[in-house]
C-alpha cells in the first residue's frame, strides 16, 4: 500500500513560510464581476500582482496570449511575473488549486476534489481540472486524497494545528459519506494536521458555507487574529462571538493555550439587498508584503495595524476590496501559495 504524506514526513507549512511563488487567476467571468465591477477589480489585481512580485514569482493564469498581452500592458514592472495559458472558469484558485505540502527541502502537491462549494455553481465545476493542471505545471509529485476540500476552509500554523468550521467541512454537500472522525483522518494523513480546532459557523454573505479565512487566521505559531462584531443587532454578532470563545479555550499542538487577538469587522456592506462577505481576515501573507483588504471603513487602519505588527520587515499594504467582495471572495480567496523547496 502506498504511504500517505504524513507517513513520509510531509506537512502543510504556514503561509508565512517562504514561498517559491503565488498562483493567481486573472478575472474574466461576467457573472462574478460584471461591467462596472470588473474595472476596479482588475485595478486591484494589478496592485496585488505587483506587490507580491517584489518578493516572489507570481504565476498568473490566463486563457490565451491576447489576455496575457493585455495584462502585461497594465503592469508597470514585469519582473517575477510568469503567465500560464491554462483555461479556467473563475478566479478562486485558493479553493480549486493544489494544496502544497513540504518535507525538509521537498515540496509536493495534494489535489483535493473541488465540487464548486457543494455543487452551487455547475459552470465552475471545470475548475477542478484547472487545479490539477496547476499542480502539473508546478512539476511536483501529486497526491490525490479523493475527498472534497477547499483550502479556504482550513488554516494552519505549520506545526500540525488546523482551524476549520463545522458549517463547511461537516456540510453534507461536501462529503456526505464521511464522518467527522474520517474527515479528521484525511486532514491528518494528507496535510499533517494532528490538532484540529472546530469553529462553528462563518460570516453572513459567504457562499462557501463558512470558510475559516473570513473568520480567524494564524499570524504566528501560537497567535490567531479573530473577527468580532460589536453591533449586537448584526447577524454576524452571535456566530463570531461563539467562534472567539472556542478559540480562547483552545490549545495548540503542544498543549499551549492559543493567543487570540480580536479584529472588528467592517460595517455591513450590501449590494441590491445582498450581504457581501467583507472581512479583514481575508489577508494574504507574501514573502515581501502582507496584503490586507480594506473597505473605505473606519476600521481599516486598525485592522492593518493589528495584522502588520506581527510581520516586522514586511510591507503592509491595504488593498481596496469593495468591488472584489462583490464576487463573494477576497485577496486570500484569489491567491494560493507554493512553498519554497
Amino acid at each position: 500500500m502506498l504511504k500517505k504524506p504524513k507517513e513520509l514526513g510531509f506537512i502543510m507549512p504556514a503561509e508565512w513560510e517562504k514561498h517559491e511563488a503565488t498562483w493567481i487567476v486573472w478575472p474574466k467571468d461576467p457573472d462574478t464581476f460584471p461591467k462596472g465591477i470588473i474595472e476596479p477589480v482588475e485595478k486591484a489585481y494589478t496592485r496585488i500582482i505587483s506587490s507580491l512580485a517584489k518578493g516572489e514569482k507570481v504565476n498568473v493564469l490566463v486563457d490565451d496570449k491576447e489576455t496575457e498581452d493585455r495584462v502585461l500592458s497594465m503592469l508597470s514592472d514585469k519582473k517575477n511575473i510568469l503567465f500560464h495559458h491554462i483555461k479556467s472558469a473563475d478566479v478562486w484558485v485558493r479553493d480549486y488549486g493544489p494544496i502544497f505540502i513540504k518535507k525538509n527541502n521537498e515540496v509536493v502537491a495534494t489535489k483535493w476534489t473541488f465540487n464548486s462549494w457543494g455543487n452551487k455553481y455547475k459552470e465552475l465545476l471545470m475548475d477542478n481540472e484547472t487545479g490539477m493542471k496547476i499542480a502539473e505545471s508546478a512539476k511536483s509529485k501529486i497526491f490525490e486524497p479523493g475527498m472534497v476540500l477547499e483550502c479556504g476552509s482550513i488554516e494552519t500554523n505549520g506545526l500540525g494545528t488546523c482551524i476549520t468550521t463545522e458549517q463547511c467541512l461537516l456540510n453534507k454537500n461536501r462529503n456526505p459519506k464521511l464522518s467527522k472522525d474520517e474527515i479528521e483522518n484525511y486532514l491528518e494523513s494528507y496535510l499533517g494536521f494532528d490538532n484540529i480546532i472546530w469553529l462553528k459557523n462563518g460570516i453572513e454573505g459567504d457562499d462557501t458555507d463558512g470558510h475559516v479565512d473570513d473568520i480567524a487566521r494564524f499570524v504566528n505559531e501560537n497567535t490567531v487574529v479573530c473577527m468580532v462584531e460589536k453591533n449586537l443587532d448584526d447577524d454576524n454578532y452571535k456566530n463570531l462571538k461563539e467562534n472567539f470563545r472556542i478559540l480562547k479555550e483552545s490549545y495548540d499542538q503542544g498543549g499551549k493555550k492559543i493567543n487570540v487577538i480580536p479584529i472588528s469587522m467592517p460595517r455591513k456592506m450590501e449590494i441590491s439587498g445582498r450581504r457581501l462577505a467583507a472581512s479583514y481576515a481575508n489577508f494574504y501573507i507574501g514573502n515581501a508584503s502582507i496584503l490586507v483588504p480594506t473597505f473605505n471603513d473606519k476600521n481599516d487602519e486598525k485592522a492593518i495595524s493589528i495584522i502588520g505588527k506581527f510581520f516586522p520587515g514586511k510591507e503592509i499594504i491595504g488593498i481596496d476590496c469593495k468591488d472584489l467582495v462583490y464576487g463573494y471572495g477576497g485577496i486570500h480567496c484569489i491567491t494560493q501559495q507554493q512553498p519554497s523547496s
